[in-house]
């Protein structure tokens, strides 16, 4: 089952492969519930006429978007090259606990095609692609969806105290373009990324991995994530990058970013 959420006249609206569901239906519903449960209600749902109108970002304002970090051996790299402090990044990927961190509410994360942005006030800034992992009240891997943590890599490696900032502004993260549900947690195992960066007509970079180079699996993650802190109505954690662009990139504003997650694909200009 695929979800997608649809600007309309009257207000977002979800569909369900690409048929509408019952007006004023909510993914909070869903995400209520165990994740086996949510799956049944789903399927149980009648399906309306097709769905039309463009796709916002599949999540609603109540849910909270978390984000991991260093959970690949590229990103642990990445981290050191850049930090004036190297050693704590070494030391996450090692530890048992792993550095996780708010990214945002759902009303601030861009849809598919809306803009992400670089801040003013940093001059080293990437994009992350991301398995974004939407997961219930219970903490159980519901589906997931294509997450761009987009992120300031000079502000990050001055200070790690400055790790907010660096992540969490206007235009930093994006989600879509829509939902995939899975049956279980081994679904996620052993998808491909795949990221490319367009100037103008000009490909500039690109990248792939796959899940199955993480260090830490998604169920993992959200044990730790859900330890002290209840999650009512669900949420989505980004699951971290294995694929980082050259020191020496940065992006640019009318710069296009396309990230793929198996089948999804999620397309944002940068301003």
């Amino acid at each position: 089952m695929y979800l997608t959420r649809h600007r309309t006249a009257n207000g977002p609206r979800w569909a369900c492969d690409g048929r509408w569901l019952p007006e004023g239906f909510r993914l909070s519903w869903l995400l209520e519930l165990p994740a086996a449960a949510g799956r049944a209600v789903l399927a149980e749902l009648p399906r309306g006429e097709p769905a039309s109108g463009s796709l916002l970002a599949p999540i609603e304002p109540e849910q909270e978007v978390w984000a991991a970090g260093v959970t690949y051996l590229r990103s642990r790299d990445a981290r050191m090259a850049e930090a004036q402090v190297k050693d704590i990044y070494w030391r996450v990927y090692e530890a048992e606990r792993p550095e996780l961190f708010f990214k945002g509410q759902g009303w601030r994360m861009a849809g598919p095609g809306e803009p992400v942005r670089v801040r003013r006030d940093s001059r080293w800034n990437v994009p992350e692609p991301e398995v974004a992992v939407v997961f219930s009240a219970t903490l159980e891997p519901f589906g997931y969806t294509v997450g761009n943590d987009v992120s300031s890599r000079d502000i990050e490696g001055e200070n790690p105290l400055y790790l907010p900032q660096a992540k969490v502004y206007d235009g930093a993260g994006a989600l879509g373009p829509g939902i995939v549900v899975v049956q279980r947690p081994e679904d996620l195992h052993a998808l491909p990324i795949a990221m490319e960066i367009h100037r103008g007509t000009l490909l500039v970079y690109r990248g792939e991995t796959t899940t199955a180079q993480m260090k830490r699996p998604p169920e993992e993650l959200l044990g730790w994530l859900g330890k002290e802190l209840r999650f009512p109505w669900g949420g989505v954690l980004m699951t971290g990058t294995g694929i980082v662009p050259p020191d020496d990139f940065s992006l640019r504003p009318g710069d296009r970013v396309t990230i793929r997650v198996g089948e999804l694909v999620l397309e944002n200009p940068v301003r």
